[in-house]
């Protein structure tokens, strides 16, 4: 059965783009220059992946200083970031869709993003962590993005890959699309949207 929701919310990183390593490039360069210790790669994915900066660094008992400078070190890896090879095509296909990116990635580096992979058209609005008192897991930059799009949460699809988003988004009511994580609906890849979505 196909669904033809009114809007569809997008993150950003893990579902449109590959920034995994990006993040974790700046989060270590963070570490290091306050005097603490590195994390693995597997950590990093187990821990911390999904959930905004700030509550990280509350996680792990660091300084508002750690998270500006983090901030600042990934703006120096966001030209590494890469879209998947199935978005662009997948987007044209649900262009006629109000559309949205929903992040926990700061306003300045999402921007770049975008503007680097040229997805700019493809988006109605672009909500970050900067324009909400509290990223995901909290449902506010999802009811933020559903007000700017003028639509019912309840007839909205989110596109996630962490449990971050799918609680943020089952938390605002609407439905969950997981990326190779459970959710309402569960896909391995952008492209898969087009076997449960009308387009």
């Amino acid at each position: 059965m196909s669904i033809e929701p009114d809007a569809i919310l997008f993150d950003m990183d893990g579902v449109i783009v590959d920034s995994l390593d990006s993040w974790w490039a700046s989060l270590n360069e963070s570490l290091i220059k306050y005097g603490q210790d590195e994390i693995t790669r597997e950590e990093f994915i187990n821990k911390y992946w999904g959930h905004d900066l700030q509550y990280n660094l509350e996680k792990m008992g660091l300084s508002y200083e750690i998270l500006t400078f983090c901030n600042i070190a990934y703006s120096n890896h966001v030209n590494d970031v890469k879209i998947y090879p199935d978005v662009i095509s997948t987007l044209e296909k649900l262009k006629h869709y109000k559309k949205a990116i929903i992040t926990n990635t700061p306003e300045d580096c999402t921007k770049q993003i975008v503007k680097n992979l040229g997805i700019e058209r493809y988006f109605d609005v672009i909500v970050t962590v900067d324009d909400v008192l509290r990223g995901k897991p909290s449902p506010e930059i999802v009811l933020k993005a559903c007000d700017f799009l003028r639509v019912n949460p309840k007839d909205v699809v989110l596109i996630g890959d962490t449990d971050s988003d799918v609680k943020a988004g089952k938390t605002a009511g609407c439905t969950v699309i997981g990326v190779k994580i459970k959710a309402d609906y569960t896909i391995n890849s952008l492209s898969e949207l087009t076997d449960i979505l009308v387009y």
